[in-house]
């Protein structure tokens, strides 16, 4: 079994069709990420914390649950279409995002992990932060795959 995390980002969307290609037919679980509002909460500034209460915790949990199973139907849906025998799961951030896809991919046992690499952001220029992470932690394959424009622009840095 595969674990393939899935944001709805192009990433994402290029992770499930590369997983297609190299394990077609195999099973797999599409992992979406939600964060609780306390998680987003205590990484509000002081200044803006009374703003955010302004809404029901419960209700913006609700509503990112919600948008989670949405979102990990959306990747379950690319992953049949790719070949995959997939399933949904969603699970709310418990540490960083790689902690929890770390944490799932245990949880499952799964063969391999497959991400998607935004690379965005400083050392995450070649693999993206949450990519990286998971690969210099996991005990397992990982798989990571960039979108096609990350790919092209990767190509065109090299070029220079």
């Amino acid at each position: 079994m595969i674990l393939i995390a899935y944001d709805g980002s192009p990433d994402a969307k290029a992770a499930i069709q590369h997983a297609g290609k190299l394990m077609p037919g195999f099973p797999a679980t599409v992992l979406t990420i939600w964060e609780p509002f306390t998680t987003m909460l205590a990484r509000t500034p002081e200044t803006l914390r009374p703003l955010a209460r302004v809404r029901e915790s419960g209700e913006i949990d609700r509503q990112e649950t919600t948008a989670a199973e949405e979102s990990a139907e959306e990747g379950v849906q690319l992953a049949r279409a790719a070949g995959l025998d997939a399933t949904p799961l969603t699970t709310s951030l418990n540490g960083t995002t790689a902690d929890t896809i770390i944490e799932q991919a245990d949880r499952l046992d799964v063969d391999a992990i497959v991400v998607g690499s935004r690379g965005l952001t400083g050392m995450a220029l070649l693999l993206g932060s949450v990519s990286l992470a998971v690969v210099q932690r996991a005990d397992r394959t990982v798989v990571i795959v960039p979108s096609a424009d990350v790919a092209k622009q990767r190509q065109r840095d090299l070029d220079r």
